[in-house]
């Protein structure tokens, strides 16, 4: 298998490959963690709303890996709007994941009530502390993510949903324009819409499968990194294999031509992704 790239961004250098976690809890994500551990991944990304954060800790903790060979990102609930409440939940979060700290904490959802500014701040005075290596948002539409930058804390990366399906190309030229990593959480658009004919041509050119296309053409983007959730070791050894699949400019025509407005993503209190 091909080295793990590392994306670098202030206060972050983030492996590109990682593993997502919801909706698995418990023994089932314990073990997954544990077995991603033992094939090379070193990316493991977690958040409060999970309810998993206690067997994410756990399956590190049985890998054997010193804590500071593994990145690990969690995320703060909507329902934090401020900097005090934010500071609190992550007191909560550490002691779930019996950590003294993690790589990259993130505002994970926007709210209409989120005081945006205090809220930064909170995330900046916990990096300060060391508790954080490094902080950002998630699902924050690009007028929302140039407030947050504008608020002049340095922020690391954005996470969001990213795929062959989506058009995700104005928020990656913010995020590039600003030293920021763009974290790919859905990057196989749940399984879903991988039976395009194209993506089986260009699957069989390279002897690779559906998934691994999917995520080599997120790793053919600049800045994106990637978080796909896979429970058995299989699949997780399948979606490393990406890292061995170059796609070439006639590959990448071939996908580009794909629908790019298809979002699988999208709860009711999500925000106006075209105007937030």
């Amino acid at each position: 298998m091909t080295d793990m790239p590392i994306l670098t961004a202030p206060f972050m250098a983030m492996p590109r490959i990682g593993l997502g976690t919801w909706p698995m809890k418990g023994r089932e994500c314990r073990a997954a963690v544990e077995s991603a551990l033992s094939l090379g991944y070193r990316h493991i990304d977690t958040a409060e709303m999970y309810g998993n954060e206690d067997a994410v800790g756990a399956g590190i903790r049985a890998s054997g890996l010193p804590r500071e060979q593994v990145f690990v990102t969690t995320k703060i609930w909507n329902d934090k709007t401020n900097g005090a409440a934010i500071r609190r939940a992550f007191d909560d979060c550490l002691e779930r994941l019996a950590m003294p700290h993690v790589d990259l904490l993130l505002i994970h959802w926007p709210s209409p009530q989120l005081q945006l500014e205090d809220a930064l701040k909170g995330l900046a005075a916990i990096r300060a502390e060391g508790r954080a290596r490094a902080i950002g948002v998630s699902n924050f539409p690009p007028r929302l993510l140039q407030r947050a930058i504008d608020a002049g804390v340095q922020l690391s990366c954005l996470q969001v949903e990213n795929h062959l399906f989506l058009d995700q190309s104005a928020l990656r030229r913010i995020c590039r324009a600003n030293d920021m990593v763009v974290t790919s959480y859905s990057p196989l658009a749940k399984g879903a819409s991988l039976d395009a004919s194209a993506i089986g041509r260009v699957a069989a050119k390279h002897g690779a499968t559906k998934a691994q296309v999917a995520l080599a053409w997120l790793l053919a983007q600049d800045g994106v990194a990637m978080v796909p959730k896979a429970a058995s070791p299989a699949r997780q050894r399948e979606n490393l294999g990406a890292l061995d699949v170059t796609l070439d400019a006639e590959d990448l025509a071939a996908l580009a031509a794909l629908p790019k407005d298809r979002r699988f993503v999208n709860p009711g209190m999500a925000p106006d992704w075209v105007n937030g």
